[in-house]
């Protein structure tokens, strides 16, 4: 769908040139756009290496896990019929961690780890049921669909691809929207999080 939305209005942008005469201008943006957007890449990237280099650096030295301990009774709260000592729940933290500092990329094979943790739970909460099975194959457990939404509002404290973006813009104070973000997406999380109980609560009922 988002393949036929961009098409249409890169398709509706030229035609709307060609019958005003600025098929010019259009070129110049196009050759302008590309060569800006390969410059943002490699920003991007020296950002991603250096921040996805201190994770695996903090992950080898302990310090991960040392954090995901001290997050244990977060995991609880969060996920009270997850068992404990679960391999998901490392993998939840790691996530949650790499998302605290604005590493998506970090983020998102912990990420993985996680949901792959939590469907290999649920299947085995699945087999050892009686006959009547609550759940079909394929329908994500409460754990998956708060670990998801939680995840999706993302809580960060240093929102780095944002900063690279104003930096690579020419902002002239490109963490000045550290304040911000970690209001914006506290309030996001903290709607997620009492949503994902409320829900839990309903289901119980």
């Amino acid at each position: 769908m988002l393949n036929y939305l961009w098409a249409g209005m890169i398709l509706a942008g030229i035609v709307y040139g060609a019958f005003n005469g600025r098929m010019q201008d259009i070129t110049d943006a196009a050759l302008d756009s590309s060569k800006e957007a390969v410059m943002l890449c490699i920003t991007m990237i020296g950002v991603m290496s250096f921040w996805t280099g201190i994770m695996e650096i903090a992950s080898r030295a302990g310090i991960i896990k040392m954090a995901s301990d001290k997050m244990h009774p977060l995991i609880r709260f969060l996920f009270p019929n997850l068992p404990a000592g679960h391999k998901a729940e490392e993998h939840i933290s790691t996530n949650f961690i790499a998302n605290f500092l604005g590493l998506g990329w970090a983020a998102t094979p912990a990420g993985l780890k996680a949901m792959e943790e939590l469907g290999k739970l649920e299947d085995d909460r699945r087999a050892g049921r009686a006959a009547g099975i609550v759940r079909g194959k394929g329908i994500a457990s409460n754990e998956m669909c708060t670990f998801l939404i939680i995840n999706i509002s993302s809580l960060q404290l240093i929102p780095v691809n944002v900063i690279a973006y104003r930096s690579q813009y020419g902002s002239a104070d490109p963490s000045g929207i550290i304040g911000a973000g970690i209001l914006a997406t506290a309030v996001s999380t903290g709607v997620a999080v009492v949503f994902c109980k409320m829900m839990d609560r309903r289901r119980r009922a």
